[in-house]
């Protein structure tokens, strides 16, 4: 069987692969050695500080290693200055007891002089630079502390809103929920939007047939004026206008009392009767519609219907049907509408 191109790729693959493993076997990596080698030490220099000092190799707390560090230079600190101390408490002595005076002349004391200019100017240079680190020390420290009541403050505030707002707070499905829940209100809000624009055109058309309803009935009265004025001539009693008159606005006054708003008669047996009460402690005026059937060719109440009220008053309407009591039936309607019935 003829090998292919692919077992040929295969095989050389394979090959590479078996000599990795080959190389990695021949090489001493020593990782597991060295990982328990490393947990020793870390437990050792856990137990015992001190070691680091000694000598053991291996790594350790960086903290605890500059702490031991700042011992060790204050230490050596401390050690030198004993030092000079001894050692210019030997000199001065050796000077004292010496039978030689020593060979101190101008030169001396003009060198001496002039290094101690030096170590003037190299303290104040370091004084200098002291007190620039203590600035930025304190700087740094305001500046830590402002840090702190801000943190302090932004702590104080989110336990005033987690008082505020206690659990269950508000989470991101809820937030998507309330926000799908407005969508939807705006929608059925938009949708009302138009019902409303579509009512103001129709109340508009509403309007504009009023307008020329008016003018109608503006032309008619002025016909009938005219028919009027003609029958005053006619007339020979002159109290004719008058009485009208004084009927027109005795009419008016009664529907102003009664709070009538609009009557008419719907058939030769049917009035329709619309009034406007405002309820007693309240601002908000309340239409009362009432619908009075009577038997046909006579004055006597068949039916009555009332719209506008909350409560059943379908008693009340009964009892007084029954009486043939037309205007206590309205006057019982219009005391429950004003007492907020």
């Amino acid at each position: 069987m003829i090998p292919t191109q692919m077992d040929i790729d295969n095989s050389g693959k394979l090959e590479v692969a078996r000599a990795l493993q080959a190389r990695l076997d021949a090489a001493k990596l020593h990782i597991v050695e060295d990982q328990t080698r490393f947990d020793t030490l870390q437990s050792a220099l856990a137990k015992d500080p001190g070691l680091l000092s000694e000598g053991v190799a291996g790594t350790t707390d960086p903290a605890i290693v500059a702490a031991e560090v700042a011992s060790q230079i204050a230490f050596l600190r401390n050690l030198k200055f004993q030092y000079l101390e001894q050692k210019a408490k030997d000199q001065y002595v050796k000077t004292i007891v010496s039978d030689e005076a020593p060979n101190i002349n101008a030169e001396d004391n003009e060198l001496l002089r002039i290094e101690n200019e030096r170590k003037k100017e190299i303290l104040s240079a370091a004084k200098a630079r002291l007190a620039e680190k203590y600035s930025d020390a304190r700087s740094l420290t305001q500046e830590a502390a402002a840090l702190a009541r801000q943190i302090l403050d932004a702590r104080l505030t989110l336990t005033r809103l987690r008082q505020a707002h206690p659990h269950p707070r508000l989470t991101i499905p809820a937030a998507n929920a309330q926000l799908d829940a407005q969508v939807a209100e705006m929608q059925e809000l938009d949708d009302e939007l138009q019902n409303v624009t579509a009512r103001v055109e129709e109340v508009k058309e509403r309007v504009m047939a009023g307008s020329r309803e008016v003018e109608r009935l503006r032309v008619e009265r002025a016909d009938l004026e005219k028919t009027v004025k003609a029958g005053q001539d006619e007339v020979q009693d002159g109290r004719v206008v008058g009485l009208y008159d004084w009927f027109t606005a005795s009419l008016a006054l009664y529907r102003e009392l009664v709070s009538l708003e609009a009557s008419h008669f719907e058939s030769e047996n049917e009035l329709h009767l619309s009034y406007v009460v405002t309820p007693t402690g309240s601002t908000e005026r309340r239409k009362i519609f009432i619908k009075l059937l009577f038997v046909p060719n006579s004055r006597q109440l068949a039916d009555a219907e009332v719209a506008g009220l909350v409560e059943d008053i379908g008693d009340v309407v009964g009892a007084h049907v029954q009486a043939n009591n037309v205007p206590g039936l309205i006057a019982a309607v219009l005391a429950r509408a004003r007492a907020g019935a």
